[in-house]
């Protein structure tokens, strides 16, 4: 069964499924502990490998690099990647989504802004004409094997945004991203003009979009839910908190619980799970 597949499969199922966003191998590393399914996370690769903001300077042979480390570390978890406008042309766009598959992704999101692009979650996006967009979407269509294509919208103005997610439900994406929802009213309409097609949420921390647990998306008729921050986000607080304790300490480090705390061993032992020859099918924690 290919990556895709079982991803689409994991969709159809009951309940919404989450993924969650990684920004490097060590968040991955965490995250496949408790979650079967990732997203490749735009926002968090821009600033990881790069330190700079998710306004378009990620170079698609990065972002191919990283998910191929990534399928060989977690060969089975659902590998959901962002690949922003498809790097601008229909050509590349194409031609990464073909190297995307061939490495092992299970899906990817393309989404129709044009340049300078913004987070989903920004204000200032700007949108391509819808035909120019459904021309590239149909273009990555017909390149992709079995691999779970997104169609993902920033439209902000309300006709623009139930008209476009309706035309991309119309088309042969796997499922729609309406990015930016503001509210559970929001959702609703968003539904109910995708019709059957599976419809995605994205939810990131500070963000415009309502916090809503996989039961209440559930609820509102939500498949798949895509967590892009919280790795990134909580390690920007731990980091910078550690740090502080660390100079008002003048230098020492803290005591390492035994029990439950992180030092060389736990460390060590996470890692040791990336190249062990027998992987575990699933994680360890509250996964779907």
């Amino acid at each position: 069964m290919t990556y895709g597949k079982k991803l689409r499969e994991q969709i159809a199922g009951p309940g919404t499924t989450p993924l969650i966003g990684v920004y490097d191998m060590y968040s991955a590393s965490i995250a496949a502990k408790h979650y079967d399914g990732m997203f490749v996370s735009g926002f968090g690769f821009a600033a990881s490998y790069y330190g700079l903001p998710d306004i378009g300077f990620i170079a698609w042979p990065d972002m191919v690099a990283f998910v191929q480390r990534l399928r060989g570390a977690f060969p089975h978890h659902h590998l959901l990647v962002d690949i922003d406008d498809g790097y601008v042309d229909p050509e590349v766009a194409c031609h990464v989504v073909e190297g995307l598959e061939r490495i092992g992704a299970s899906g990817v999101i393309l989404e129709d802004q044009k340049r300078p692009r913004r987070c989903g979650h920004a204000d200032g996006k700007q949108v391509l004409p819808l035909e120019e967009y459904l021309d590239k979407l149909e273009k990555v269509l017909e390149t992709r094997q079995d691999l779970v294509v997104v169609a993902r919208t920033d439209a902000t103005d309300e006709h623009d945004i139930l008209h476009r997610a309706e035309r991309l439900a119309a088309t042969d994406a796997d499922v729609i991203l309406v990015d930016g929802v503001r509210s559970e009213e929001w959702i609703r309409r968003i539904r109910k003009v995708v019709g059957d097609k599976p419809l995605l949420f994205n939810q990131i921390a500070g963000g415009k979009s309502p916090r809503l647990s996989l039961t209440e998306l559930d609820e509102l008729g939500v498949d798949v839910a895509i967590y892009s921050t919280p790795c990134l986000f909580a390690a920007h607080e731990a980091m910078d908190s550690a740090l502080g304790e660390l100079r008002a300490a003048d230098g020492r480090l803290p005591s390492v619980d035994a029990a439950g705390g992180v030092g060389v061993k736990a460390s060590t032992t996470l890692l040791e799970r990336n190249i062990a020859r027998e992987r575990l099918d699933e994680p360890e924690g509250v996964g779907v």
